[in-house]
This record gives structure tokens, sequence and C-alpha cells, in this order.
């Protein structure tokens, strides 16, 4: 069974039934050239992407919560949480035409990923909103084993073979959202993140839908130099910070280390739950 959720002009959610294990990503079919259905309008009101021509990858959404994706569900305690942060971009940003949000944190482990999963699911709640979530951690890509499936194709395809995005954009069967994770992982990444090619495909995928946020996945800050690399390429910056981990020093490093006027704001991670 699969989940499909439909959110109505009044924003309300109705849930099917969701079950079973993920679809290997070869069955993924397309419905635009960048693999992606667009929304459309018909009679001047807005129209949600139609996916008659894709084939999910099933979530299992008792895994996705043991994996703290919790916003799968619309009784998440912390959903109200992301909801607040959600509606805080979109002030800092719709205005100015900002839409691709880059999510990193100070240090690795400190739940970026989970906050860039969560992000995205928050923002694909609302009726006029698309939301592609983007794997940009080319030394781990870990969002598709946070939502349980299997991918054997990423980034680096496009990066460095030149693959059809298409190939490889997988719906994961949750309306309005799309998502790149998977493939290869490599030790050299700041030079592909920080690419012609990678300015090439941000900007189209910025400009692609106006309706759209792209939510990106970076490298920890002091991990390396992807986040200073990537950071100029984004309109704006999220960092996450683990409570009672991370040492206010390195938060000052951090922060120092990006672009000051793209900074949008902290993501405190209480993992404790208190």
């Amino acid at each position: 069974m699969k989940l499909r959720k439909a959110l109505d002009k009044a924003n309300k959610e109705r849930q099917e039934n969701l079950s079973g294990t993920a679809e290997d990503i070869d069955d993924i079919q397309v419905a635009d050239d960048l693999g992606e259905p667009a929304a459309s309008l018909k009679g001047g009101i807005w129209q949600a992407p139609v996916y008659s021509e894709s084939v999910s990858v099933n979530l299992d959404q008792q895994k996705l919560i043991r994996n703290r994706c919790v916003c799968i569900t619309s009784d998440a305690p912390e959903l109200d949480a992301y909801k607040v942060l959600r509606t805080q971009i979109r002030q800092r940003t719709k205005e100015q035409g900002m839409n691709t949000i880059m999510v990193t944190s100070v240090k690795p482990g400190e739940g970026k990923t989970v906050t860039a999963i969560n992000l995205a699911l928050t923002f694909a709640r609302e009726y006029h909103q698309t939301v592609l979530l983007v794997d940009c951690d080319l030394k781990k890509q870990d969002i598709h084993r946070y939502l349980g499936f299997s991918s054997d194709r990423g980034l680096i395809d496009y990066l460095e073979y030149d693959m059809p995005l298409k190939d490889f954009i997988i719906w994961p069967g949750i309306e309005k959202l799309t998502l790149i994770s998977g493939g290869r992982t490599v030790s050299d990444s700041s030079e592909l993140l920080g690419s012609p090619k990678m300015k090439e495909l941000l900007e189209d995928m910025k400009t692609r839908y106006d309706d759209r946020y792209v939510i990106l996945d970076v490298p920890a800050v002091i991990d390396g130099a992807d986040a200073m690399v990537f950071a100029p390429l984004v309109d704006g910056i999220i960092m996450v910070v683990e409570k009672g981990s991370t040492s206010l020093s390195d938060v000052k490093k951090a922060v120092e280390l990006m672009p000051r006027e793209k900074f949008l704001g902290f993501v405190l991670n209480d993992r404790t739950g208190r």
C-alpha cells in the first residue's frame, strides 16, 4: 500500500494506508525532461503535480519514524516546530525570490540530514508549494538511507558522467516532493560541489518552477571545504546545532566561514526531547 498525501485548498490532509518496502530506483519513470512532474494551472486554479507517469518508491512509515523523519505524519509532536521554521524561512526568502536553501551543521553528527528531510516534508504540506530535496553530501549520500530505500544513482552521476537528471530524480510517493540521493561517494567532493556544472544545475533548479523550494543537504562547515565552496551558490543557509554537544567557539567559527548576507539562522537540535 502506498502513501499519497492530497492537500486541498483548505490545506487539509488525508493520509492513505502506507506500508511495504522500497522499490528499486530502476523502476522510477519520469514526467518531464528533469524527471519531475510540474504543477499546472487549470481554470486559473493551481493544480498539484500529477504523477500518473511516475512509479513511486514506497516508503515504510514506521521506518521513517524510527529514523526521526517524523514529519511524515500529521500528528508528530515536532511538526509544529517545523511549521514555524517553514514560516520563518518563507518570510525571509519569498519576497526576495530566494528558494535554494542549504542545510548544514557546525560539525558532523548534529542532525542536518534529518532536519533537511523533515523540512522538505513540511514544505510539501503547503498547498501551493513543491519541493526538491537534494543530497549534496557527496561523501555520504544518506538521505535515501534515512527514507529506507536503496539507490545506486545520485548527484555524482550527473556531475562526473553527465547522466540525465531524469534518470535518478525520485518520487517517494509523497505529493509535491521529489528528491535526489544515492549512488557513488567521493572523498574529493569540494571540487565537484564548486564546479561550473554544479552552479549551472542549481540555477536550473532555482528557476525551473516558480512554486518550488530546493532544500540542499550539505556537509558540516568545519568538516572540510565543501560547505564553504557551496555556500556562494545558494540563496540561504540554515545551520543545525546539537544541544549540549557543540561548543560556542565552534559555532562562532562556523558562522564566520559562511556569507553573512545569506545566513538565515540556526536550528537547535535537541535529541533528548527536553
